[in-house]
């Protein structure tokens, strides 16, 4: 059991209280591009290319496969077809590589969203996700970002709970705007 404590810690089961994400709603989102999973399919991820189809809910997770990050997969699983109403294209991140991904897109993502690889940590830096305690992990943070690249909403909480609940309704009230 010793050997899975610091998995508990990274996907916040035994996590207090963090840090705030640093950007701020109205900020531009850092563009990037990765290889990332749908359902098994590796391919490459383009944020200024999701953001032509509309909104984009961009989630950052510590690791695949473990208990918080499974939950909160899961629930964007769930949600997904709701996100879609919405013009919404949903993309999770951490430092896991493409092939640990892979397996995480289909068995935990259930096919429905894609999940990115950021083995060097430049994208959970540029959004300043990285766990404030194990800074090889990503800090569980999600963003919504317009279409035209703004922070649109923040929402940063090591418990996977309610970032599902919060950036859709970040999401339904800028649709309401529109």
């Amino acid at each position: 059991m010793k050997r899975l404590a610091p998995w508990l810690l990274v996907c916040g089961l035994m996590a207090g209280p963090s840090a705030q994400a640093a950007l701020n709603v109205g900020a531009p989102a850092p563009d990037f591009s990765a290889q990332a999973s749908l359902g098994g399919n590796v391919f490459t991820f383009k944020l200024n290319e999701a953001l032509k189809q509309g909104p984009v809910v961009l989630y950052f997770f510590p690791a695949a496969f473990t208990q918080g990050c499974t939950i909160e997969a899961h629930n964007f699983a769930e949600a997904t077809d709701e996100y879609k109403s919405l013009g919404a294209t949903v993309i999770g991140v951490s430092t896991d590589n493409i092939d640990t991904l892979n397996k995480f897109s289909v068995s935990e993502c259930r096919s429905k969203f894609a999940v990115a690889a950021d083995g060097d940590g430049k994208i959970m830096k540029a959004y300043d996700a990285v766990h404030d305690r194990r800074p090889e992990y990503a800090q569980r943070v999600s963003y919504v970002i317009s279409p035209e690249g703004k922070i649109l909403y923040e929402y940063t909480d090591m418990s996977p709970e309610s970032h599902v609940a919060n950036t859709m309704r970040a999401l339904r009230a800028w649709k309401a705007k529109q």
